[in-house]
């Protein structure tokens, strides 16, 4: 009967376990093939879970602009990193890489995740953790 119990438990742990290892997977998402390397204005700023969010509007030569939505790590890990809320704010200009969306929206801005993010000081911070771009 002991040993049913520990058997039960285990399995019982491992199913509990999924949850957190089902989060999606970055090759499900994002491409490690469409590399991306932008320079943009911040129009927006996100700070939620399960990841924190900032948009940039980025302009080509002929005056176009493009609206990208980049996915972060979570708050707590760009807290843990030296993130403050206003570390990102509207009308910052960056430079961020990152990898390209496999599936973005049908309407709305482009998505990526970023990789790195660039202040225009040449500050670097921090973006996503090695998990997050597991490839």
């Amino acid at each position: 009967m002991k040993q049913l119990a520990c058997v039960i438990t285990a399995v019982v742990l491992a199913a509990a376990t999924q949850p957190a290892s089902a989060h999606h997977s970055f090759a499900a998402q994002y491409d490690a093939k469409q590399h991306v390397a932008l320079k943009g204005v911040v129009t927006k700023v996100e700070w939620t879970n399960p990841h924190a969010r900032f948009y940039i509007d980025e302009k080509n030569d002929q005056g176009e602009v493009t609206s990208w939505n980049f996915e972060m790590a979570s708050p707590n890990v760009l807290l843990r990193n030296g993130w403050k809320r206003t570390s990102l704010k509207i009308g910052d200009q960056v430079t961020v890489t990152g990898y390209l969306a496999r599936v973005g929206p049908p309407a709305g801005p482009k998505m990526a995740i970023a990789e790195s993010l660039t202040a225009a000081d040449g500050t670097k911070m921090f973006a996503s953790t090695a998990t997050d771009l597991s490839r």
